[in-house]
């Protein structure tokens, strides 16, 4: 996947908004205010960091350890820096998912009902 099709992934996930809070070249994406993916658009490779089960990083970056390392500037426990271009495309969108999923799991119950009144 490329930069575009994961702008387009994660827009397409309920609630999504994408934003630049840190600096102009960093591309967050958030559900209902909380970061999911971060994109750091002058970065060659591309890379995208994604939340992930702790359990399930370990699992990864054993597999993939030159495309999933800890994420970068980020929690190495909870987050993971993927090269975006590296990995099929199906894995990619689940793994962009699974961020998004941890992410809304963790709402308050305000924010849920909010959400799922979206459409």
């Amino acid at each position: 996947m490329n930069v575009e099709e994961i702008r387009i992934l994660c827009l397409g996930l309920k609630g999504t908004t994408e934003d630049f809070p840190f600096d102009k070249d960093t591309l967050v994406f958030k559900v209902m205010g909380k970061m999911f993916a971060l994109v750091p658009l002058e970065r060659i490779p591309h890379t995208v960091n994604l939340k992930c089960d702790p359990e399930k990083s370990i699992s990864l970056r054993d597999k993939y350890s030159d495309i999933i390392t800890p994420g970068y500037h980020m929690s190495k426990l909870h987050w993971n820096t993927i090269r975006l271009e590296a990995l099929p495309r199906e894995l990619m969108e689940e793994l962009v998912l699974h961020s998004y999923n941890l992410v809304v799991s963790k709402l308050t119950k305000k924010d849920k009902a909010k959400l799922a009144l979206l459409s």
